[in-house]
Order: C-alpha cells, then structure tokens, then sequence
C-alpha cells in the first residue's frame, strides 16, 4: 500500500522543516522524458500576423522557441531548489488550434538522476511570455492559460499522460 499525499514526508525539507534540496545521489539513472504545454489566445488579426511573421517585432515564433529552449537549460537558476541537470533534447513546438488560439509544446528529455517536469513547464511558460512580449504592441489583450505538465516518462514511476488531455 502507497502513502496517500497527506502520508508522505515532504522531500524538500529537513528534519527541521528548512527547505532544501533533495539528494538524488542514490537515484538510479534512466531515459526521462516529460511534455508540457500553454495556450496563448489572441484576436484572430494577431493570429495571422503571428504565423506570418509579420508582427512589428519580427518572428515572434523563432524567438520564442529560443526563449523556451534557453528557458528550460536555466531552470535550476530560476526554481530555488531544482536539481541542474543535463539535457539532451528540448524541442518547442508552436502550432495554430483556433483562429484566435496558438499551443506552445515543450518536449524535453535526459538521462539523469531526476527527471525534467520543470524544464518543460518553464520552456511553455517562458515561450509563452516570449510571444506575449513579441505581440503586445498589437494586442496586449493576449491571455496565456493552461500551463500544465502533459505527460512524463522514465524514474521509478514510470509513464503518467494527463488523462483529460486538456
């Protein structure tokens, strides 16, 4: 029988209740993988500059894909207590889902002691707020929602996939 939530310790604090960051020294290594994302929405004249390169600040789509990618490689300079870890992918894709709506994924993948649940999310959030930047002259209107883990491989856990696939 597992913990419930309420059960199990808190793994980033000390027996004295500081934080601090968890030892991963006798974790085993495996292939991790985790996949985020977040939706931007915009009026749909935004969208259409958007995905035609066409805004006043140039392609936003490139710069927020090198924004997600360098986001994701500092995330343990950004979240106080995340492990830095190597990465060997990270992949930053942003696709048109409604006239007035873009899903920015964020695939990123190791091998590593401690997995990149982080890392994704911080590359969708930060490409999120990229795209936010790039567009706000023409619409700062813009709403970033949905940011949330999709799915994560490899640990002891194994597979989970966000069962609502929202």
């Amino acid at each position: 029988m597992t913990d419930t939530p309420e059960q199990q310790p808190l793994t980033h604090l000390d027996k004295e209740g500081a934080a601090r960051m968890v030892d991963i020294t006798d974790k085993a290594v495996t292939d991790r993988r985790a996949t985020a994302q977040a939706l931007v929405r915009m009026q749909p004249e935004t969208l259409v500059l958007l995905m035609n390169a066409r805004l006043p600040k140039g392609d936003a789509l490139q710069v927020a894909r090198v924004a997600g990618i360098l986001a994701a490689k500092r995330t343990w300079e950004l979240i106080p207590l995340c492990h830095p870890i190597p990465l060997s992918k990270i992949e930053i894709q942003i696709d048109a889902i409604a006239k007035d709506t873009v899903r920015i994924c964020a695939d990123v993948r190791n091998a590593a002691q401690t997995g990149v649940e982080m890392e994704a999310l911080t590359a969708c959030s930060i490409a999120a707020l990229t795209l936010y930047d790039m567009a706000k002259a023409v619409d700062p209107g813009m709403w970033i929602t949905d940011i949330g883990l999709m799915e994560k491989a490899g640990g002891k856990r194994g597979l989970w996939t966000r069962e609502d696939g929202a």
